[in-house]
């Protein structure tokens, strides 16, 4: 069972599917005002790269990269489905998304994520990636729902 993860257009069904779990969770965990996933016309922005991750061709995650600046990304839209969590997919799509930031020469990928009890497991695992508690940046400076972090990339 091989993983494959690529660009997709986020209209797919399946996918459409799964971003709408995706948001009914964040939106049953977080307070309105604090709800900033991304939803279908957000992931088509042009500063968004959107990603599935495949495992024999059914959809088990989804992830996105999206540039801030010329050398600061940010992860969203990261979702596995429940069926396969702690099988590695979440890990695989994270790593992948790093390593095309590194190719597109980003210095430092970050994120956003909860604050409330339901994302300490988010949190948890970016800590095993590395990521670090940061500032809150962009769009979060004065969100008090928010946790940020992020990673420093290194040259090849």
């Amino acid at each position: 069972m091989s993983l494959v993860i690529a660009v997709e257009d986020p209209r797919t069904d399946d996918v459409r599917a799964l971003l709408a779990t995706h948001l009914a969770f964040a939106r049953e965990v977080t307070p309105p005002e604090g709800v900033f996933a991304l939803d279908i016309d957000g992931l088509l922005d042009p500063s968004v790269t959107f990603f599935s991750a495949r495992r024999d061709g059914e959809l088990v995650g989804v992830g996105a990269l999206k540039e801030l600046d010329a050398s600061h990304a940010e992860l969203k839209s990261m979702h596995t489905v429940a069926a396969v969590r702690r099988q590695g997919v979440g890990r695989a799509l994270v790593q992948h998304l790093l390593a095309v930031a590194a190719d597109r020469d980003y210095k430092r990928v970050s994120l956003e994520t909860g604050t409330e009890d339901a994302f300490v497991p988010a949190r948890a695992f970016y800590s095993t990636l590395s990521f670090t508690p940061c500032e809150r940046f962009g769009p979060y400076v004065n969100s008090p729902t928010s946790a940020c972090m992020t990673i420093a990339l290194t040259a090849p």
